[in-house]
Formats: structure tokens, sequence, C-alpha cells
């Protein structure tokens, strides 16, 4: 069965807005993991902003459509642009760095209820039609486990690396193990993990206590044969910026956790050869 000329057309016109877009990216990374609660989205909004510290033209897409939280973490409201000439989305900018993001489209606490195929072409649109303009690095923020959403991304996007969030607990290491070699059978060409909440920092003593051990991710990341990028750990004040629309790496640029966003930073534009 032959598809309509029209939607044909429609299709054609997308791949190419997108293939126009992607050609002014020069680094595009996809942050995920194999289990949620990992502090996924944590680590993708600090990381980025890390990116922007370093004087990098960054953007951040948040592709999980059911759960955008990126926003939040960073402070963001309003609607984003819309060129009535062109039809295209304008990023939301915040502290330098470009957003987009399903959340300031929806009302309050309304859910998205949408299957796959729906939540794939948001994240298409999010790709062909947002002006992102030249930038450096485009990272994307992506819902936990390997379903419809990782697939759209890796295949629409074309990243050149993978970024696998876990924590140091054995079940989280073992998703994580999944999703590194979905990476690979993806064909993404770098692959690095980072182990967040890799121990707790005591806000009176300033002792770290290995809450959920520590460790795990560098030794998985070496079993597998992929780069560790670093370790964060939890300090409550990570928690109290996330929920003040303040991430950490802009609140307390000498704190722990900032230097390890910092040098995570580092280590993905070495392993990228920036």
């Amino acid at each position: 069965m032959s598809m309509d000329p029209d939607k044909a057309k429609q299709l054609q016109e997308q791949n190419q807005r997108i293939e126009a877009n992607l050609k002014k990216i020069k680094h595009r990374i996809v942050v995920f993991s194999g289990k949620g609660g990992v502090g996924k989205t944590t680590v993708a909004v600090n990381l980025a902003y890390a990116l922007v510290q370093k004087k990098f033209r960054t953007g951040l897409l948040d592709a999980d459509i059911t759960g955008p939280n990126v926003p939040k973490m960073i402070g963001l409201e309003g609607m984003p642009y819309v060129d009535p000439e062109n039809h295209s989305i304008m990023p939301q900018e915040k502290k330098g760095l470009q957003v987009i993001s399903m959340a300031p489209m929806l009302q309050g606490d309304q859910p998205v209820i949408w299957r796959g195929p729906l939540r794939s072409g948001a994240i298409t649109q999010f790709l062909s039609d947002v002006a992102w303009g030249e930038l450096d690095f485009l990272l994307a923020d992506l819902p936990p486990g390997t379903g419809d959403e990782v697939l759209t991304t890796a295949q629409r996007m074309l990243p050149q690396m993978a970024i696998v969030v876990t924590t140091p607990q054995e079940v989280s290491l073992m998703d994580c193990r999944r999703a590194v070699n979905m990476g690979k059978q993806l064909n993404i060409k770098y692959i690095g993990v980072v182990e967040n909440m890799s121990g707790l920092i005591c806000p009176h003593c300033s002792k770290k206590i290995d809450l959920f051990d520590i460790g795990g991710g560098e030794k998985m990341a070496e079993e597998m044969g992929v780069p560790f990028l670093g370790s964060i750990p939890i300090e409550i004040e990570i928690r109290k910026g996330s929920d003040a629309g303040t991430p950490a790496v802009l609140s307390d640029q000498k704190s722990p956790i900032a230097q390890s966003f910092m040098a995570i930073a580092d280590n993905t534009t070495k392993l990228i050869s920036i």
C-alpha cells in the first residue's frame, strides 16, 4: 500500500528540516538510563550548564515527553515563541542555555497520555521545527528505559555520544548494562557512564556516607569497555536547588557537586575530541 503523496511530501520536508538543523550543531549527546530514579535529568541539566560555563553554545532538548521536568529544575517559565511566518519554534533561553520542553505546553497537572508514535512524533518535531541555530552541543534528556523515545531520538538526532546515568546499586547497574548495550547496538560512537548518588555528603560534618555504596559504575564501565566520565555525590543543596529552579552548578561553583559536574564536562569534551 503506497503512502499518500501529500503525506510523503510532508515527511520529506520534515526530514530536510532535521538535516538542515543538525548541520548547525557540532556535537549531539543523548543522556539516558536503564531505569528511573537515578537522577538522569539532574545530570543532563547540570552538565548542560557546565558546558555553558565553559563558553560552549549549548541547547537542551527535554525528550521525556510524559515526564518533562527540565523547566522546573532551571526555573523556566512562559511559552516558547512560534514564528508566524515560517512556523518555526524558538527555543527558550535561561542563563545562557537554549531549552525546549513539552512542559510549558501543558496546563497545571495535565498528564500526557500518549502512545509511543505520538511521543516519538513530538521529539521529531522538536528536531525539525525548533530553530536551534548554531550550537556546539545539543543534549537530549531522554526518558528512562529503552523504549520508543530512545530509538526515535537516536535515529533522528544521530547523536555522536550517549551518557548513561546509573547509581552504585547493583539493581541500577544491571539496567545500566542494558542501556550501554543499547547504545552499542544503535552504533553511537562514544558511550560514557556517570555514577550519580555516589555517597551522601553530611550537611553537618561534611563527611561522605556511602548510602548506596560507591564505585559500582566505574567498575561496570571498565568491564563493558566504555569510558567512566565521573561520579556525583548526594548533597542536600542539590535537591533544594532543583526544587527552586537553580542547578547546583550555578548555585555554588566551589561545592563538591559543582566540581564533579565540571570534571564530567571536561571528560565529555575530551572524549568527543573538542
